[in-house]
């Protein structure tokens, strides 16, 4: 059972704690659990109590091998399994391969003074066992004592570590963070003002779409109107047709009744019976064409609402197709008055161009009279000042050069700084595990390399306070540029605000104009619901009649069929009284006198 158990466990992945205290498993499940332990990677506690799995030597080492081979498995209690020093030296052996294994559990065993050894031996090389519990296995004080060091050491260097790798973890968090943060501002202005065009353009467009999606939707309308008036046009018909339907059968039924009384009086005595059933069911079917009639009427009345509504929908669409003449009215007069003013603007800079002109001859004529002598001055001063815009030119190209050179050099530096950072804590922690080895040895050397990491500690503070400061001068540098950047853009930014505040109201126009058109959408889709619910009704009206009609149809048939039989019966029995009468004559005196004659 046990191995069937394990066999399905291997594949799973949502299992984390198992117990099987008390079972007796053997060797083959020992080597089940072997199997387990290496495929499965979802387990982090085993619970293994009163097995005796150390008297099956074959299957614990199978066990033991599927250990070392796991690498997920936390907690493992293996008491009261008569584990000797054999299986303690498989354990450990074990333990130097395992990598995750944080408690183990092995009291009340037989464990032994070399399996105390093996165990110890195994903690040199294993840095992740956190408490191992050895109660009640014959071991001597001094190796429990020495197991307690080895899980305390284990305990501070797992402690110095985190700490250590969450320090550097937050300096290269804080120096991401501040390069992060300058590339996003310079980013996002150039961003801002790129979307602010990209959104002028898009809004032209929207709009445009919007008109034409408006216009296909109010076509898509149209025909949907005239298709339910093709269906009422239909249904109208066929309420026709069923209205003559009718009126044949009230004929028909006239027919018979005059039928029936002429045989009535020629059979009064005969067709008394008859006449009764006849009677009950000519007023069953009068009972039936009223109805068929008061549901007719219905049918009418219901036509008639139908109507109604649709002239109410009319009215709605011609609503709608005012709203969108208005709105295509507004924009016409929005682009009339902004054609005028741009007219507006160009007259006025015509008239400035003029002005200008006017003066500018004014001063040529007074100007005319010194040219002669303040050419050569001129000149000489349009040479000095495009020399000095040259080297200025030259100077800023040199800045610029300058400023981007380090740039680089700084993320240079900065990646230099990290590498270095990271060599730095890879030899630190080399050395550190040298130095926790030799802990082991005496507690007063472990004491010297605690104060010695300290020291170490304290100088890698001192070089990340080196570093930040760095990274102050280089935040300096990068604001003196943007404070530069800033200044040669803020007349872009008045500009783009300008555009904003004008794109802003266009976009309010639109999003007023879209809420209208999701209001009449939705009310167009109400319409067009109401509609489908009442050709539906329409069409169940329509089949139940012609049920009525085809059982009306069927009763006639068979009302004809008796008329037939009937008419047959009085023929045959006519025919019978004819033959008498004939031999009566023909039987009596006078038959004989009358022949005679």
């Amino acid at each position: 059972g046990v191995k069937l158990l394990l066999h399905g466990l291997c594949s799973n992945t949502t299992v984390k704690s198992l117990d099987l205290k008390g079972n007796n498993l053997r060797t083959v499940g020992a080597e089940a659990l072997g199997k387990l332990l290496r495929q499965n990677k979802s387990i982090r506690r085993l619970i293994l109590e009163w097995n005796s799995l150390g008297v099956w030597e074959e299957g614990f080492s199978f066990f033991c091998q599927g250990l070392g081979a796991n690498n997920f498995l936390q907690r493992l209690d293996l008491r009261n399994n008569q584990i000797n020093h054999q299986g303690a030296g498989e354990l450990a052996v074990a333990l130097k391969q395992n990598a995750s294994l944080q408690e183990l559990d092995l009291r009340w065993n037989n464990i032994g003074l070399l399996g105390g050894r093996a165990l110890l031996n195994c903690l040199h090389s294993n840095k992740t066992l956190k408490r191992l519990e050895l109660a009640g296995n014959n071991v001597p004080s001094d190796i429990l004592k020495a197991v307690e060091q080895a899980m305390d050491h284990n305990q501070d260097r797992q402690t110095i570590l985190s700490e250590t790798q969450n320090r550097a973890y937050i300096l290269s968090k804080e120096v991401l963070s501040l390069k992060d943060e300058k590339t996003k501002q310079f980013l996002d202005l150039m961003d801002t003002i790129f979307f602010f065009f990209l959104e002028i353009a898009r809004n032209g467009r929207i709009s445009a779409a919007r008109v034409s999606q408006l216009q296909e939707a109010l076509d898509e309308q149209h025909s949907i109107m005239n298709s339910l008036k093709a269906k009422l046009q239909m249904t109208e018909a066929a309420l026709a047709l069923s209205e003559q339907k009718v009126h044949n059968l009230g004929e028909l039924l006239n027919a018979t009744k005059q039928e029936q009384t002429s045989m009535a009086e020629r059979h009064f005595t005969e067709l008394q019976q008859q006449k009764q059933e006849g009677a009950d069911r000519e007023g069953r079917l009068l009972h039936d064409l009223s109805t068929a009639s008061e549901k007719n009427l219905l049918l009418r009345n219901q036509v008639d609402e139908l109507e109604k509504k649709c002239k109410v929908q009319q009215d709605q669409l011609f609503q709608v197709k005012q709203d969108l003449t208005n709105t295509t009215a507004e924009l016409k007069l929005r682009a009339v008055q902004a054609e005028e003013r741009l007219e507006m603007e160009k007259r006025r800079f015509k008239q400035s161009l003029e002005d200008m002109e006017s003066l500018r001859v004014k001063e040529v004529d007074h100007m005319t009279q010194h040219i002669e002598a303040s050419e050569r001055s001129m000149q000489d001063r349009i040479q000095r000042l495009e020399a000095i815009r040259i080297a200025l030119e030259e100077e800023l190209s040199q800045v610029k050069a300058a400023a981007l050179i380090e740039r680089g050099h700084a993320e240079e530096e900065l990646i230099k700084v990290r590498n270095q950072a990271r060599l730095e804590e890879q030899q630190r922690l080399e050395h550190l595990e040298e130095k926790l080895r030799l802990m082991t040895e005496s507690r007063d050397e472990a004491q010297n390399c605690c104060l010695k990491q300290k020291q170490m500690v304290a100088e890698t503070q001192a070089k990340a306070n080196q570093l930040s400061l760095h990274a102050d001068g280089l935040r300096r540098r990068l604001e003196e540029l943007q404070q530069d950047l800033n200044s040669k853009e803020e007349e872009k930014v008045t500009e783009v605000n300008k555009v904003k505040v004008e794109l802003q109201e266009q976009i309010g126009h639109l999003q007023a104009e879209r809420t209208a058109q999701d209001g009449l959408r939705e009310k167009i889709a109400a319409l067009e619901r109401q509609l489908k619910a009442l050709s539906s009704n329409h069409r169940e009206a329509l089949l139940d009649k012609e049920g009525e009609i085809s059982m009306l149809l069927e009763k006639l048939r068979m009302k004809e069929a008796d008329i037939s039989r009937m008419r047959e019966e009085e023929a045959q029995r006519a025919s019978f009284l004819q033959n008498a009468i004939m031999a009566y004559v023909q039987g009596s005196p006078l038959g004989t006198h009358s022949s005679r004659k």
